[in-house]
């Protein structure tokens, strides 16, 4: 306790102190004590306030706990009540056994009964039902196969609510009804061979195929039901499910599969022509099935059967699988154009499935493709994997000749109109072009392929590229004197961008039909991404450069030397000018947005300068002379930058307005109307934060702590309607904080 009160008093000592530092402040001594009275008081108030909402808390809390005491001692005693009544039930619920259990033997002695006729004619109804599978009576045998089924899993089933754990007896049921799995196999083996001739079938006799279909659906009620049983009591019959629904489209796509790999009659050795005779068969007898299909075959299944569509899906499958066999063997030039029109062209065409007798049902262009893309790249690869290695090896080689050109100490070549660039554009498309050339005297579609190809090493040189720029920039900072004409490169790296851009677009134009444009949209996006990040970062490293420079004299901003006339600005301007006359070697779209970047970053590192608070004005004479010099040299900046900026057609004024704004504020002489003109400049810049308030504010040298806190609590209570072209300025610059150690001092 005795620590605490140190404390309080040295902590008033010192705010005594802070009060108390000017003579002329005694005079204001009965005021600061009434001050810190009416604190006092309001803060003994709130102390109050909470220890009485404390004691209401638990007062509540108290009633809450009391009134859950008496519930719980009535739920005890109705526990007590629940028990003792049952525990009087227990031997009512004892004196009914004998009841129950002559119930379960009376349910089960009369479903023997019911099944006695059945399982004594069970040997006569299995030898009837024989007979009827080799006569070819499906639907009748099946109706006596599920009698049977049905008299022994009603026995099962009583035997296993019996006793379940009786396996003896349950065993001896099903050994009785043994002939019967017999029969179901082989009844099952008639329907498969229907199932596999369906198609020849629905044309000689569709009503053997409706017949099929019907038993199928009676299986697939019968294994629902069961299953459903099962649920309830555990109970499954012996080969249930039977799943025949899902073995008959198994049978389907094995037959399926079968007949397009039965149709290769010849091999190269005896006959040139075996692919495309191979080809061909498959294409008649795919198109022939799939119209049977459709007309007869779609009308002997239920709906929800979808057979067309299942067919569908298998003959692709299957037709996939044979593609991709074909393509994996080691296929002569011929043979591969064979295969990939077959697949790419052949396929989708009026010929086969884009065959009018087929829509709508068949939609070509929801196909997937037979063979992958990767697959189809692979097969084109026999004849350009050559041609990509070099195009590999050309564009290494083009990379490095271009990064020995960058550390030359002569300045790189100008184009006509004097733009620094490399002969690094020229080389690749140069080379794009002759292997072009070359791809279009073969056919259209290998001189597509071409192209692809070559955007897409390009798209990977471009990756390349941008990392050896970044290696560039990183070697130059070790050492800002080497390379001698590090800026002049850059430019010239900056500028590549922009050719290869239009190269790129040009090539294109020259070589891709417009309908394949969309095609190579993802992987030209890409490009122009990969290129606007290596020349954005080199704009970015060229701007650093600047800056490194102008470091010194932005230090020199808002400082004393400052104030007696620094030429700091001056020295800014011309050396922001100076690297400009440099930089105006810099294609328009990059120079255009560098320009409005080094305005950005000159404006942001001159506020910043104000909030590091070098300077406290003293008197109103030091803000007016500080305030007329921050608009006199915001009227240079804005003189600069629409210099560099002419023709551009871009407004340079609104930056440099900011400087204005925050001028007018250590200007202002009354500070009755501070308050007015710091909400103003608020109001046109709204991410201004209350640390830039209370620095600005600082620099003036006026305004008391409390003045401040005034201003910036007024200001957060009001409404803010920021201007939505209004692009934030203040969120890069951060105000710098006291630290402990200062404070101390």
């Amino acid at each position: 306790m005795e620590e605490t009160d140190r404390e309080a008093v040295a902590t008033a000592v010192q705010r005594v102190a802070g009060m108390l530092q000017r003579p002329d402040q005694l005079d204001k001594v009965e005021q600061y004590r009434r001050r810190e009275a009416r604190k006092k008081a309001s803060v003994e108030a709130r102390l109050k306030a909470a220890i009485q909402s404390q004691l209401d808390g638990v007062r509540t809390g108290l009633s809450q706990l009391h009134n859950a005491l008496n519930d719980v001692k009535d739920i005890q005693q109705s526990l007590i009540d629940v028990n003792k009544d049952w525990r009087q039930s227990i031997n009512t619920i004892e004196n009914l056994k004998d009841v129950k259990d002559a119930v379960v033997q009376h349910s089960q002695l009369a479903a023997a009964v019911e099944n006695l006729k059945n399982i004594f004619s069970v040997p006569e109804i299995v030898r009837e039902t024989h007979d009827l599978i080799e006569r070819g009576e499906l639907l009748q045998a099946h109706r006596k196969l599920m009698d049977l089924e049905c008299s022994r899993d009603n026995l099962m089933y009583e035997q296993y609510r019996m006793d379940s754990k009786n396996t003896h007896d349950m065993n001896l049921i099903h050994t009785y009804f043994g002939d019967m799995q017999k029969l179901s196999d082989e009844l099952a083996k008639q329907l498969w061979m229907v199932v596999q001739r369906s198609l020849v079938t629905v044309r000689r006799d569709p009503t053997l195929l409706v017949s099929v279909v019907r038993i199928i659906e009676r299986e697939e009620k019968i294994d629902r039901r069961m299953l459903d049983r099962k649920k309830q009591t555990g109970f499954i019959p012996p080969g249930r499910p039977k799943k025949w629904k899902e073995k008959m489209f198994n049978i389907l796509e094995r037959t399926v599969s079968t007949r397009i790999e039965g149709t290769q009659a010849d091999t190269r050795e005896s006959d040139k022509m075996w692919l495309v005779r191979h080809l061909e068969i498959i294409r008649k007898y795919v198109l022939d099935d799939l119209l049977v299909a459709k007309t007869l075959l779609d009308q002997c299944f239920p709906p929800h059967y979808d057979i067309f569509n299942r067919l569908l899906n298998m003959y692709h499958q299957a037709l996939a699988t044979r593609m991709q066999e074909l393509a994996a063997e080691d296929l002569e030039a011929n043979e591969i154009v064979s295969l990939l029109t077959w697949v790419l062209n052949t396929y989708t065409s009026a010929e086969m499935m884009g065959n009018s007798e087929l829509s709508p049902e068949v939609d070509v262009n929801s196909l997937d493709d037979l063979i992958s893309q990767n697959v189809v790249d692979q097969l084109l690869n026999k004849y350009m994997s050559t041609l990509t290695s070099n195009i590999i090896g050309w564009l290494r080689k083009a990379l490095e000749t271009d990064k020995k050109d960058w550390i030359k100490e002569t300045e790189p070549e100008a184009d006509q109109d004097g733009y620094y660039q490399t002969t690094l554009p020229a080389i690749v498309f140069q080379m794009f072009e002759q292997n072009l050339q070359v791809a279009a005297q073969i056919n259209e579609d290998l001189k597509t392929k071409v192209l692809i190809l070559c955007l897409q090493q390009m798209n990977s040189f471009l990756t390349r590229y941008k990392d050896e720029a970044q290696l560039y920039k990183e070697d130059h900072l070790r050492n800002r004197q080497y390379p001698q004409c590090y800026v002049q490169y850059m430019i010239a790296v900056i500028n590549n961008c922009q050719t290869f851009k239009e190269s790129i677009i040009s090539l294109k134009r020259k070589y891709l039909k417009s309908d394949m444009e969309d095609t190579l949209s993802i992987s030209h996006a890409n490009m122009d991404a990969t290129l606007d990040i290596i020349a954005k970062e080199g704009c970015s490293s060229l701007l650093d450069e600047v800056f490194m420079d102008l470091e010194p004299h932005l230090n020199e901003l808002m400082t004393k030397k400052w104030l007696m006339g620094s030429n700091a600005v001056g020295t800014i301007c011309v050396t922001v000018e100076d690297y400009f006359n440099d930089f105006a070697k810099i294609k328009k779209p990059y120079k255009k947005t560098m320009t409005l970047e080094a305005h950005r970053r000159v404006v942001v590192e001159y506020i910043r300068a104000i909030m590091l608070k070098r300077i406290s004005f003293k008197n109103a004479e030091e803000r007016k002379e500080g305030a007329e010099r921050m608009i006199k040299e915001a009227e240079q900046f804005r003189f600069l930058f629409k210099k560099l900026a002419a023709g551009s057609g871009e407004d340079t004024e609104g930056l440099c307005d900011i400087i204005e704004a925050i001028a007018e504020v250590i200007k202002l002489t009354d500070p009755s109307l501070l308050y007015l003109e710091v909400s103003t400049l608020v109001s046109k810049y709204p991410d201004i934060r209350d640390d830039h308030i209370a620095a600005l504010l600082t620099v003036r040298g006026d305004a008391s702590r409390d003045m401040k806190q005034t201003i910036i609590e007024t200001l957060d209570q009001g409404p803010s309607q920021p201007n939505p072209n209004y692009v934030p300025i203040f969120k890069e610059i951060t105000v710098p904080t006291l630290t402990v150690p200062k404070l101390l001092k």
